[in-house]
């Protein structure tokens, strides 16, 4: 066996060890991990009642309630969601987007479902389910409030206070007004409103009938119980997310807080929101942009784990027959974009496009976004967008793609030439380089530039891919046949020779990960063949066995990509391949790709 080939399979054998590695022993722990924890899931509830109640502190001292209450109870045993919400007195909420119920019990907003999605494409999927009551499997929930000076002695609304409503039914044409007397000569309203679509304005009065003036700080906060489960990808931010006045977008996963001191990490500044994030959901609380706040991100419990976002606001004193009003607001809905940029716009909320992870490279996939949108609008098809924003793309460089591929051209009437380098000087390789810059120089040729037509690609693919990924417009967004959702990997699979056998391979040990071959996969690896077969085939051994090897290797990578972006590769290679053809007969050169063809069934038969 040459030394050439040695070092080819030396090299495919240590990248498949690699492959195999990472599955073992980072991706198989992680998801294991993660199965881990939502089985721990229910435990961890039973513990966090049990919880004291820390905080972080603002510049008064004073500390905005932990975890949505302000007293410890009892260890609570863990309930349905539906019986945790049949505990309390409710309100319906009724609105074109979501529906639920708010709790009389605190006047949390803890029980919200959306309308407009189902958790997967059957039409009789269940709704998904944002926030859920405490004693619930999976607490989350929205809170909002006063705190005062502990010297001050005066009893405040907290997590038990039942308020009484002047309404049974919250719709975004009618708010309901909650009230509270502490019979201390402070009454306490509060009124709810909600829009269209996902965003909670919640307006407080407080009236204070004593002799004396009254200092109070507003608070409102969003509680997580329980360290939820996340995609565990790097493209994506899920957890902590904010933006406090002029500090800027924070993103602080879980695992992040754990390394801040007290677990806590706090913010100030006028403007802007914070709550949590999921891929496609948020829930975030909104201060007055006009205030100044102090914005914090913490966790509480050593077994169990609590996750919350604040937000305190500065004192209000509320004169003796006096009055006191305060605002805040909460979104808590689907990340869509076009809702973001008007709550942004409409309400002056700062950055809150940014809920929506665009990433660094935010000027690229911004932009693409807005192109794809554009033509969805008016093709109506996801699918058929990409393929239309793959030809534009094509169109935007076909200038530098007729330089690569002419220089190609080139390469390819030079080929003997270059053969006969080799032949002259087989055991001297620096002679071969040195002897071949000079014929590149003296053709003028460009050696690298047949890479130009993959490199440009790269920006598009990875912009497409974080849009594809991020944007909740993507999501269940079906193309022809058998795609369903152009987010999600083609479902069919060749290993159970596409759904025939009941088996699926993907969840084998160690190497599930990379079965996930289906068919649009198989035709991207196909006409990626094609296109390497368009251009002269290396002397080379071992660039040659590498050429050859790529298909393969990208039909395995890409099989876990979401299907839309495998049908955007597989139409850019498809019109590569023309371009190419176009290109080279317009140059007078000979186009390889049956020659190439041909060749592979000569050689198997003369072997």
């Amino acid at each position: 066996m040459k030394q050439d080939s040695r070092n080819l399979y030396l090299a495919i054998g240590l990248s498949l060890l690699v492959l195999i590695g990472w599955n073992y022993f980072f991706a198989g722990p992680q998801i294991e991990k993660s199965r881990q924890q939502q089985q721990q899931q229910a435990l961890e509830q039973q513990m966090a009642a049990s919880k004291g109640n820390n905080a972080g502190t603002d510049s008064s001292g004073l500390k905005a309630p932990s975890q949505g209450g302000n007293g410890a109870g009892a260890p609570q045993a863990i309930m349905t969601r539906a019986e945790a919400i049949a505990a309390s007195p409710r309100i319906k909420l009724d609105t074109p987007a979501l529906f639920g119920t708010i709790n009389l019990k605190g006047a949390r907003i803890d029980d919200v479902s959306l309308k407009g999605y189902r958790e997967t494409v059957a039409k009789d999927s269940p709704h998904i389910i944002l926030l859920s009551p405490n004693g619930s499997p999976e607490p989350y929930y929205a809170e909002s409030g006063y705190v005062a000076p502990a010297e001050s002695g005066l009893t405040l609304p907290k997590s038990d206070t039942l308020w009484t409503a002047d309404r049974d039914l919250l719709t975004a044409e009618a708010p309901v007004t909650l009230s509270w007397d502490n019979g201390q000569g402070l009454v306490f309203h509060r009124t709810i409103a909600v829009d269209d679509h996902f965003m909670f304005t919640i307006s407080d009065k407080v009236e204070n009938k004593t002799d004396k003036p009254v200092t109070l700080y507003p608070y409102s906060l969003v509680s997580r119980h329980g360290r939820p489960a996340t995609s565990g990808f790097a493209v994506l931010h899920e957890g902590m997310v904010g933006v406090i006045g002029d500090n800027g977008l924070q993103e602080i996963t879980y695992d992040k807080i754990l390394k801040e001191e007290n677990a806590t990490k706090s913010f100030n500044g006028t403007g802007g929101w914070l709550g949590f994030t999921d891929k496609y959901w948020a829930a975030v609380v909104v201060p007055d942009q006009a205030v100044r706040f102090e914005g914090r991100f913490s966790e509480r419990g050593s077994v169990s784990q609590l996750f919350q976002a604040d937000a305190l606001g500065p004192a209000e004193i509320i004169a003796p027959g006096g009055t006191g009003n305060g605002m805040s607001r909460l979104f808590a809905g689907a990340k869509e974009v076009q809702t973001l940029d008007n709550y942004r716009d409409e309400l002056g909320i700062k950055k809150f496009d940014l809920l929506i992870d665009w990433g660094y490279f935010y000027f690229i996939t911004r932009p693409m976004f807005w192109v794809l949108h554009t033509i969805y609008q008016v093709v109506g098809n996801f699918g058929v967008a990409i393929l239309c924003i793959t030809v534009l793309v094509k169109a935007l460089f076909f200038p530098l793609a007729n330089r690569s591929y002419l220089s190609m051209a080139k390469m390819k009437a030079v080929q003997p030439q270059m053969v006969a380098l080799r032949e002259r000087y087989p055991d001297d390789k620096v002679k071969q380089q040195q002897e071949l810059m000079e014929l590149y120089k003296r053709e003028k040729i460009n050696p690298v530039a047949g890479c130009l037509p993959m490199l440009i690609q790269i920006p598009v693919f990875f912009a497409l891919y974080k849009v594809l990924f991020v944007t909740i417009e993507m999501r269940q967004a079906p193309f022809f046949g058998w795609i369903h959702d152009l987010s999600a990997p083609d479902p069919t699979n060749i290993f159970n020779l596409f759904g025939l056998i009941p088996f699926d391979p993907t969840h084998l040990p160690l190497i599930g990960h990379f079965l996930a071959i289906g068919i649009w996969p198989l035709i991207m690896g196909f006409s990626m063949f094609l296109q390497m077969k368009m251009n002269p085939e290396p002397t080379d051994p071992v660039q040659k066995q590498m050429f050859a090897w790529m298909p393969v290797i990208f039909t395995f990578m890409l099989g876990t990509f979401p299907s839309g972006l495998v049908i955007y590769w597989t139409w850019n290679n498809t019109l590569s391949v023309l371009q190419q053809t176009l290109i080279m007969k317009r140059a007078g050169v000979k186009v390889e790709l049956w020659d190439n063809l041909a060749n592979m069934f000569r050689k198997k038969a003369t072997t």
